[in-house]
């Protein structure tokens, strides 16, 4: 399961979402996309759940779906706002 480190905050908006890393004073923005995937990760669905999310709510494949996924909580964890 994966979860936000307890220095990083989590501000819904308009278009998405915005991360504040409070350790680093730093800024991470996700679009509309990229925060229904982590809120639904951070509320305990598994990729696989994510996927036949998106795959049913927008024109994306699955290995799409699968590797945009991948790559955004490879990018959140190797950032260190994301632990698992």
């Amino acid at each position: 399961m994966h979860r936000l480190r307890t220095d990083v905050s989590i501000c819904p908006t308009d278009d998405g979402t915005i991360l504040l890393d409070e350790r680093h004073g730093r800024y991470w923005q996700l679009n509309a996309t990229g925060a229904e995937i982590l809120v639904a990760i951070l509320d305990g669905a598994t990729p696989d759940d994510v996927v036949r999310r998106l795959v049913d709510t927008r024109p994306v494949d699955r290995q799409r779906a699968a590797a945009d996924i991948t790559d955004l909580l490879t990018r959140l964890t190797r950032a260190d706002l994301v632990t698992s």
